[in-house]
């Protein structure tokens, strides 16, 4: 059995718009949320089990399946984050996401913050994918879309800390408490302002996520299990 995301934990807290300053370190200054304190299962329930603290969730994908949740309420800003550590081996296809988004609310016409990690294929290093969509436009000329980085570790060989901080002027997202991506409030058109939720998910991105769908899920290397 892969493991391809490891003690997924969900902090929360409402934030300033001060922008983090250095040595300072956010996910310190957090509490840790209980899954059923903050979250439901949103599809995929035969795919998802919470440990008994209710401190980790296990979601997977397999060739029927993948899974995901969300947050019981919607949020205007804060701080978002999640311990992660992803699988070795070939996970090409695969995408496990932590993002927020209020697309059922307004579907079509949505805002969207991710942090996505593209799955690969040995040899090769997984690929961390932000992205800012803006009532539904994440064309990169208007809105800034999404920006691809290969990190500094092996994110296989242990957990990480990844985080996005949202608040009325900025967004930044972060990798273990280093800002990765400042995307500042320029004009009201292209920044999120209305509330979102918080989600996890595992999920079958094969026609994109590995150079471009040159490769793709292969289900003999399944359950892809995020813990």
């Amino acid at each position: 059995m892969g493991h391809l995301l490891s003690l997924l934990l969900f902090l929360i807290v409402q934030y300033t718009n001060a922008q983090p300053s250095p040595g300072y370190y956010p996910s310190t200054k957090v509490r840790q949320l209980q899954f059923y304190q903050g979250y439901n299962n949103l599809w995929g329930p035969q795919h998802q089990t919470v440990s008994q603290d209710q401190n980790s969730l296990t979601i997977w994908l397999d060739k029927t399946s993948g899974s995901g949740f969300k947050s019981k309420r919607p949020y205007r800003n804060g701080y978002f984050g999640a311990s992660i550590k992803l699988q070795a081996g070939y996970t090409a296809g695969v995408n496990t996401a932590f993002y927020l988004s209020n697309n059922e609310a307004h579907p079509g016409f949505h805002d969207e913050v991710d942090i996505e990690f593209l799955g690969t294929i040995p040899g090769e290093p997984y690929t961390l994918q932000t992205n800012v969509y803006v009532r539904g436009s994440g064309d990169g000329r208007i809105v800034g879309r999404e920006m691809k980085f290969h990190l500094w570790y092996d994110p296989t060989a242990d957990f990480h800390h990844y985080a996005i901080l949202w608040n009325p002027d900025e967004i930044i997202f972060f990798v273990d408490d280093i800002p990765i991506r400042r995307y500042e409030r320029k004009l009201e058109a292209t920044f999120p302002d209305r509330p979102m939720w918080v989600y996890g998910s595992i999920w079958d991105a094969s026609s994109w996520a590995t150079d471009d769908g040159r490769y793709r899920a292969d289900y003999r290397y399944q359950p892809f299990v995020a813990h």
